[in-house]
């Protein structure tokens, strides 16, 4: 299973997500954002259109997942490096690898990355 993976801020639109996902290829079989933005009104429009479901990930499986991109301000406030990379990775499961790193909207306000599950 191919999972995208979603970080964005309160200002985000379905637009920005929108444009993170097709940075990173346009192609999943399933959202995942951290739980506590799994309903944010932008990322079920961009699921709604896409006819895809979200995984929500918990503050846990953030802080544990690894990954290759280290921004300072993320790791301060979510307890990693890319929320992005790790929402993939842990929606992804055990021994998911990423497909894509991080890529930032042309906006500025969502980042996407894509994992793929191990199994």
């Amino acid at each position: 299973m191919i999972v995208a993976g979603f970080g964005f801020r309160g200002a985000a639109t379905m637009a920005s997500l929108k444009d993170a996902f097709a940075r990173v290829g346009g192609r999943a079989d399933a959202l995942a954002a951290p739980a506590d933005k799994a309903a944010a009104a932008c990322l079920i429009a961009l699921a709604q259109s896409l006819f895809l479901p979200i995984l929500p990930i918990a503050a846990e499986s953030l802080t544990a997942t690894k990954t290759p991109t280290q921004a300072k301000r993320v790791l301060a406030a979510r307890g990693t490096g890319s929320v992005a990379e790790a929402s993939a990775l842990a929606g992804a499961g055990p021994g998911a690898r990423l497909l894509s790193v991080r890529q930032i909207s042309g906006d500025g306000l969502a980042t996407a990355a894509l994992a793929e599950g191990g199994a």
